[in-house]
């Protein structure tokens, strides 16, 4: 029989075995080994709705706010979370080789400069209103948050592809 989850309002231990490895002990003294951390929606809503889940694939807890966790707990799973998860925030567009794909970017991110190849205007979609993935062509995602906090070059030439 499957246990169900338990609410993050039950208190619940979560460290970090010497392995490295997120360990949870629930109230009742049960303990998951290898917990990881999953976003329910890691894009809008990133800091909402994360569920540890155990090695056989189901949830142990469910984390209605990330930041109404006490820490050490929040910290290790931001830890692991961010360990996990790689997707750069474009804060500008610096340049573009050609307005026709594919077609080099180079591009100011969150994690620094960089260059990446765009394959087609069908790389770059819409999440929500203002929230944009861009796609190079290995397969990594960049985020643009909000196309409207972009600087001015940098929307002029983002709409050249949109």
């Amino acid at each position: 029989m499957k246990a169900s989850p338990v609410i993050a309002t039950a208190p619940f231990d979560l460290t970090r075995n010497a392995f490295g490895r997120l360990v949870l002990t629930m109230p009742l003294g049960q303990v998951f080994e290898g917990v990881l951390p999953v976003r329910a929606f890691p894009i809008q809503s990133p800091e909402d709705g994360i569920a540890l889940m155990h090695t056989d694939g189901h949830e142990a807890v469910w984390i209605d706010r990330l930041d109404a966790l006490p820490e050490p707990a929040q910290g290790l799973i931001r830890e692991e979370l961010a360990s996990r998860e790689f997707m750069p925030e474009i804060l500008g567009i610096q340049s573009v080789s050609s307005f026709s794909t594919p077609c080099t970017w180079h591009v100011l991110t969150d994690r620094g400069d960089t260059r990446f190849v765009l394959r087609g205007d069908e790389d770059i979609r819409r999440v929500g209103l203002t929230v944009l993935l861009v796609t190079d062509s290995h397969g990594i995602q960049f985020l643009i948050r909000d196309r409207e906090k972009l600087n001015k070059e940098s929307r002029k030439i983002l709409d050249r592809f949109l």
